[in-house]
């Protein structure tokens, strides 16, 4: 019965035209990942925030410390250790997600005559 009532929220909230996600993970399902910021793409990386400060707060902190995912990417991996909500797992999903992007260009540039 529970899975029916949200099915039905589904419906009531796309007939209304209002976004029914709360979190960048549930924009990304249901608009698609090119309609997300920067920030929201680095809080779903993130996962989880801190007390009192969200994923989302979190990653819009740090894109505005760096400017961007590129200055993110000249950055040591040390010096996100001094942002408040970051700890080495999440340091280590960032970092994984920068060299799975270094890996695909290389490869794009690999193949590009």
């Amino acid at each position: 019965m529970k899975h029916k009532k949200l099915k039905d929220i589904k419906h009531i909230v796309k007939e209304s035209k209002m976004p029914y996600w709360t979190h960048p993970g549930g924009k990304l399902r249901e608009v698609g990942p090119e309609s997300l910021s920067d920030a929201e793409l680095l809080s779903i990386i993130i996962s989880t925030g801190t007390k009192g400060k969200s994923a989302e707060e979190i990653a819009e902190g740090i894109i505005s410390k760096y400017g961007s995912f590129k200055g993110m990417a000249n950055q040591p991996l040390e010096k996100f250790l001094s942002i408040k909500g970051l700890g080495d797992v999440k340091i280590i999903r960032i970092a994984a997600a920068f060299e799975i992007a270094r890996r695909i260009v290389n490869e794009v540039m690999a193949n590009t005559p």
